[in-house]
């Protein structure tokens, strides 16, 4: 089953680490030609209630993909492709909307 994208979200403190993740993501949906918007959430209570200590956090359909910062946007893309890929689930893997 193929997984859609329904929201995209980056969670973070409002540091330049945790911006720099959001223009990023902004760029790679922007090429993806996804017609849903980024939305840069600062709320750091969030980021704790999905079991998380550290930030910026990229989320999708409610579920953290990307944990920290450092990545490109090639890592960007290859997160959100892979999360889009058609697969089977296992019910184990606690990484998609069907876990």
């Amino acid at each position: 089953m193929k997984n859609e994208i329904k929201n995209i979200q980056v969670l973070g403190s409002g540091c330049p680490t945790c911006k720099q993740l959001f223009e990023k993501t902004k760029k790679v949906a922007e090429e993806l030609n996804l017609s849903i918007s980024v939305e840069y959430v600062d709320d750091i209570t969030k980021i704790i209630e999905m079991g998380l200590i550290s930030s910026p956090v990229l989320v999708v359909n409610d579920l953290p993909l990307l944990v920290g910062g450092g990545y490109s946007e090639v890592d960007i893309k290859d997160a959100l492709e892979l999360f889009t890929e058609e697969r089977s689930c296992s019910g184990s893997c606690h990484n998609c909307s069907h876990c």
